[in-house]
């Protein structure tokens, strides 16, 4: 057991209590809370990189407050990143055997082919094939890679960010030993017979890759976060304002956040 850490029985739970500015409501935004908020993800992770927590699990935070409250706040994947100084963090939504890594995060759509450069990308298949072989047990993980635009941009007919930095990055990691095809067109890839030789896929942007997994998925998806020196997941969803305090909401999310953070974290060096 790590220096710090405290050994708790199986089964049981302890609370640390994190002081808020004003009372919370269920349901009922705060702007006030918004510091008290960044100060939780805060101490969990200072915790883990101590060496006092094994993982971090996070629950959805209503962006739109805190950036409100004048706290820059894209979201924990960022954020955490930059707690942790880690210069590439990789977002992957898994669901069963479907895995979905980001090659760009919270980006405007706009913003996207500007973010992508092969490098990046080829530090990122990099990070995901670790990350596949570490918390997975992949050594030799096969991963298919989409293109960006409709039909991996039809020959450059339809963009040639395919030609110009998703192929190039491809034969590099090719020959670096990963086993990586594509660029795919998404619409292609994502068709269940051919996902099937494929251990993870490498969405470029957010809505090309999650809203897949989420349909194959939803309620029991888990986010994790690779490329940092701390395990973090979280679950598949937003805060769900409208069922805060009703007893309704799903939590099957949460619970296999939990269960793949300890599965994660006994995996760890």
């Amino acid at each position: 057991m790590a220096a710090g850490q405290i050994e708790r029985a199986a089964g049981s739970l302890s609370v640390l209590h994190q002081p808020l500015a004003v009372p919370c409501v269920a349901g009922r935004l705060e702007r006030a809370n918004a510091a008290a908020v960044i100060s939780m993800i805060d101490r969990a992770v200072d915790g883990c990189l101590s060496g006092e927590f094994s993982a971090v699990v996070t629950a959805p935070v209503h962006k739109a407050l805190l950036n409100d409250a004048g706290i820059p706040f894209t979201g924990h994947t960022e954020y955490i990143a930059a707690r942790t100084h880690s210069p590439l963090p990789v977002m992957l939504l898994t669901s069963g055997k479907l895995r979905v890594a980001l090659a760009t995060t919270h980006l405007p759509l706009r913003a996207v082919s500007d973010a992508l450069n092969t490098p990046g990308l080829l530090q990122t298949l990099q990070i995901l094939a670790q990350g596949l072989e570490r918390y997975w047990g992949l050594p030799s993980a096969r991963i298919a890679v989409c293109g960006l635009n409709p039909h991996a941009g039809e020959g450059g007919h339809l963009g040639d960010e395919e030609q110009r930095i998703i192929a190039p990055a491809i034969a590099q990691a090719r020959a670096l030993g990963l086993r990586v095809d594509g660029p795919v067109p998404a619409d292609t890839l994502f068709v269940p017979r051919h996902l099937l030789p494929y251990d993870a896929v490498l969405a470029m942007y957010h809505d090309q890759g999650l809203p897949v997994l989420k349909h194959a998925g939803f309620g029991h998806a888990v986010n994790v976060t690779l490329g940092l020196p701390i395990v973090r997941t979280s679950v598949d969803h937003g805060t769900a304002l409208d069922l805060a305090g009703t007893g309704s909401a799903d939590a099957g999310s949460l619970w296999s956040a939990i269960e793949l953070a300890a599965q994660m974290a006994a995996r760890q060096p």
